[in-house]
């Protein structure tokens, strides 16, 4: 009696997935990443200008002297940005579905959009008193109750540290050629 327990036990355990494995893929993401699907996402990396990302890394990395800062900066002046989307839309598509890059392609196209990158990359820090609410224009407003919008958006904030690794993985490149 006590081997069939035991026997029970251990089939019931092999059976279960362990609690380290990787979960599987959503469907979405479990298709094979298509032409169409990476130029999307080239296309999203163009939009939220992903070369801007990639020297925000570079300013934040730690060098050994201001020469080899100054030469890591001016390797990413002589880097056009497209080269940037290019290198880094294959790796990111595994993280960003042809659905989202192509909603955010489309949100950051829009004037909205637009204000938002600029304010992302060129305006300082924004001080707000207690009780102040930000003017939310009815664009924005109409923007953010999209249900395509949020889902878009959600989906791009948790991809935010692939983007950061994959523009780190690229400084390291471009850091090395020539």
């Amino acid at each position: 009696m006590k081997f069939a327990v035991q026997a029970l036990l251990g089939v019931s355990l092999l059976s279960v997935t362990p609690a380290f494995a990787a979960a599987p893929a959503p469907a979405s993401q479990a298709a094979a990443m298509t032409p169409v699907h990476i130029k999307a996402v080239h296309d999203l990396l163009g939009a939220m200008q992903a070369e801007k990302v990639v020297r925000g890394v570079a300013a934040r990395s730690r060098y050994q002297s201001e020469a080899q800062r100054k030469a890591v900066f001016a390797k990413l002046d002589k880097t056009p940005p497209a080269v940037v989307y290019q290198r880094m839309a294959a790796p990111l598509a595994s993280v960003i579905s042809a659905d989202t890059a192509t909603e955010m392609t489309r949100f950051y196209g829009t004037p909205y959009g637009k204000k938002v990158i600029h304010q992302k990359y060129n305006s300082g820090s924004q001080i707000m008193m207690p009780g102040m609410k930000p003017v939310v224009p009815p664009e924005e407003k109409k923007e953010r109750k999209r249900a395509a919008y949020v889902q878009a958006s959600k989906q791009l904030a948790e991809a935010e540290p692939a983007i950061e690794r994959e523009a780190f993985k690229l400084l390291q490149m471009i850091n090395k050629e020539k």
